[in-house]
């Protein structure tokens, strides 16, 4: 689990996804989200800190979750696959059940977030690989 290879994908991934999530939400979307947010539960001035710890710990699961999913096959494509079904599961999985579940975001929202999540786990997912394929034990 604390691999030199699996702690270099979650740095990797860390870097990847929050300088991309800040790039997708805190500039790209941020007027998509708010004509399609119900009640803003967001914060005037985030804590980027807790925001930072976040990404690392998620960065680091996602690493070590690909790991054992790749069983040793390392590629860009198999990284994007892997990230493809995170996206699905907490975009569209968990976006559909809080929309179900709470008057945050209209469906619109939560069909435009699950896109978008699947598309950034995808990205993570394929550098996460790329690091791994990089740090690969050679065979001789």
């Amino acid at each position: 689990m604390f691999t030199k290879q699996n702690l270099l994908a979650s740095l990797a991934g860390f870097i990847v996804m929050f300088l991309l999530g800040y790039a997708i939400w805190g500039f790209a979307t941020e007027d998509f989200f708010d004509g399609h947010t119900l009640k803003n539960v967001m914060k005037e001035t985030p804590d980027m800190l807790f925001v930072a710890l976040g990404n690392l710990i998620g960065a680091f699961a996602l690493s070590t979750l690909y790991g054992k999913w790749a069983r040793g096959v390392h590629s860009a494509k198999e990284g994007f696959q892997f990230g493809i079904w995170v996206g699905i599961f907490t975009g569209f999985g968990m976006g559909l059940l809080n929309y179900g579940v709470s008057e945050i975001m209209d469906l619109t929202g939560y069909i435009a977030e699950g896109i978008i999540e699947v598309i950034f786990y995808g990205i993570i997912g394929a550098v996460i690989a790329l690091v791994y394929k990089a740090t690969a034990k050679k065979s001789s």
